[in-house]
């Protein structure tokens, strides 16, 4: 029963917005709308109008906005018990929104009927056919939202039904059944719907919550059962544990049950898609997240990448390009030779060395023992192996640094370094302040092999991250420093530890420097 074509209806924009930590502005609410367009998605649910002062300032400016395929949506209640349709403020709340489509939410679980809304069953179907009926009327499409639907019917199934009828004869385009607790089992949305469309003999749609981990698979079991509109946000935002996750859903459905979602080409770009989401929500982005993560298709254990190297089926359910992500392999204890000599290939940056692979595996394997940690720190690696070639040659070597913190009246607390090192057999010695001992060393060091390496004015240290690995010693444990650095299109990752703090540092910085240094130089060639 699965349909070819299955409508698309995004609601990170109003449901995605009530996940804790979440607060986008009205122009942030244009941008995510804009791309959501560009990507093919059918239906853009902007807000609720009238709930505050961005939903109404938003759908204000869509009005202006000439949307290549989506329709944007309003959402809102049905009227109010014992109010005219006409008279609801919420209803005309709707219709200034001037969407082609208003979402209407109403009650289908006789619970909520009687002990929430406080009126009679024969009073919401009222409010459910007269709303729908009314915005019929003014020319809208409507879309029936059933709020808690599954509860309902395993409730009363003869009510629940009733409301979906009624929304029905008034004109509701869709019906779409909410799990709207996030508690209804796969097996037990298929049945449902098989049988809920057997009744109404109507375009069915499907609004799962997540917080059984059952969304996504709520979702397509859903779809497997008739329905042709699936609603969902972007990385899964909502409330409590979030919503169906549309980068899961939708490359779920083109791909494995293949139902059309997106027009085509479109699908490479669910990534891009959802890193803008994260970005523009200011969260940091799940790196596990199914198709779209960063590690959705990073493979670390020796064995698997040894398979990989020989077919890319071996260890991934999909081609990764297909959603626009990018397979990796990670270094760490657990590889083997293959790891590197993929690594190698990736870089471009050790074509045609000649190199000791196994001595920098078990090089890898000691300093990991040690607390090193190489998942992040690529460049370190790279690092490793060149050192390991027989035409390695340094780009500086240390001959020693010392640094010191001071505190002086008047001026507070400041850092200063001071760095010795050879550049093929010139001793370049020099010093540098820095608010801290680490921008102190990594401004003595670049301070010395700038009239070497011009391109060192470029690098920016873009983040600095120290963890404590064995807490119990307390100031004298173990401690591992990932350094991240930039350089205009391009940033890197180095590690050190040390049970010295500045010493780990120091050697995730020169690992940065002379990384930096190769790759200037390669691309310059």
């Amino acid at each position: 029963m699965v349909p070819e074509r299955v409508q698309i209806y995004d609601t990170t924009l109003r449901d995605g917005t009530q996940r804790e930590g979440i607060s986008l502005s009205a122009d942030d609410k244009i941008r995510l709308a804009r791309r959501l367009d560009e990507l093919g998605i059918d239906f853009i649910e902007g807000g609720w109008p009238g709930s505050n002062p961005k939903d109404v300032e938003f759908f204000d400016r869509a009005k202006e906005i000439d949307w290549m395929s989506a329709s944007i949506t309003a959402f809102g209640s049905t009227r109010r018990a014992g109010i005219a349709v006409d008279q609801d403020p919420n209803i005309q709340a709707l219709l200034e929104a001037e969407t082609p489509i208003c979402t209407l939410v109403g009650k289908t679980w006789d619970l909520h009927v009687t002990e929430v809304l406080r009126t009679s069953l024969e009073e919401n179907l009222a409010m459910i056919s007269e709303s729908t009926a009314y915005l019929k009327a003014q020319g809208r499409r409507v879309f029936y939202d059933a709020e808690h639907f599954f509860d309902g019917y395993q409730a009363d199934p003869e009510y629940s039904l009733q409301t979906l009828i009624a929304a029905r004869d008034a004109g509701a385009e869709v019906l779409v059944l909410c799990d709207t607790n996030g508690g209804t089992m796969p097996w037990e949305i298929s049945r449902i719907v098989r049988e809920v469309f057997q009744v109404v003999q109507h375009p069915i749609g499907i609004h799962a919550h997540n917080d059984s981990e059952t969304a996504v698979a709520n979702s397509l079991a859903a779809v497997s059962a008739g329905a042709t509109h699936v609603q969902g946000t972007i990385n899964g935002y909502g409330e409590r544990c979030g919503n169906a996750n549309l980068c899961a859903v939708i490359p779920d459905l083109e791909l494995k049950l293949k139902a059309k979602c997106l027009p085509d080409g479109k699908l490479s770009e669910i990534t891009d898609v959802s890193r803008l989401f994260s970005e523009v929500a200011n969260l940091a982005p799940d790196e596990h997240m199914p198709f779209v993560g960063n590690s959705a298709f990073a493979h670390k254990g020796g064995i698997h990448v040894a398979a990989m190297r020989r077919t890319p089926l071996s260890y991934q359910h999909i081609d990764p390009e297909q959603v626009g992500n990018k397979m990796r392999t990670v270094i760490s204890e657990l590889s083997g030779k293959g790891n590197l000599e993929t690594m190698i290939e990736e870089s471009g940056l050790l074509q045609g060395a000649d190199m000791d692979l196994r001595t920098v595996l078990n090089q890898i394997k000691d300093l990991e023992a040690r607390g090193f940690s190489f998942e992040a720190a690529e460049a370190s690696v790279i690092m490793m192996i060149k050192r390991q070639a027989q035409d390695y040659k340094p780009a500086f070597k240390l001959i020693d640094y010392s640094v010191s913190v001071q505190n002086r009246e008047g001026r507070g607390t400041f850092a200063e370094a001071i760095v010795k090192i050879s550049v093929d057999g010139e001793i370049l010695h020099t010093a540098a302040e820095g608010n801290g001992p680490v921008n102190a060393l990594d401004a003595a060091l670049r301070k010395a092999l700038s009239p070497v390496y011009p391109g060192l004015k470029k690098f920016r240290l873009a983040d600095y991250k120290v963890r404590i690995l064995d807490g119990t010693n307390g100031t004298a444990a173990t401690t591992r420093v990932l350094i991240d650095t930039r350089n205009g299109h391009h940033r890197w990752s180095t590690v050190g530890a040390s049970a010295n703090i500045i010493e780990a540092s120091w050697q995730a910085l020169a690992d940065s420097v002379e990384y930096g240094i190769m790759r200037t130089c390669t691309e310059q060639q």
